[in-house]
């Protein structure tokens, strides 16, 4: 792979991984904290939507967040021809 494919690869991966990074911390700060009070007017399975982010919501979030890497890398693995034969 050529040095400039190599830094647009990594740039593209880094790139990813910021907007999810991004996307993990909006859920888990955000609707864990900051707008715990907002979403405790809605519940869900008995609990305060607020309180259900702060414990579980987060978590589920980041577990799905891994699946969406996985899926854009093998992707982005395609697009740069160094996926797995």
């Amino acid at each position: 792979m050529s040095k400039t494919k190599l830094q647009a690869y990594w740039k593209e991966n880094l790139r990813y991984l910021l907007i999810l990074l991004l996307i993990w911390f909006a859920v888990s700060y955000g609707a864990g904290i900051l707008f715990a009070d907002a979403l405790n007017s809605v519940r869900l399975g008995g609990f305060k939507l607020g309180f259900w982010f702060a414990q579980q919501g987060s978590i589920y979030v980041f577990v799905i967040l891994i699946f969406v890497y996985v899926w854009l890398m093998n992707k982005l693995d395609e697009k740069y021809d160094v996926h797995e034969k």
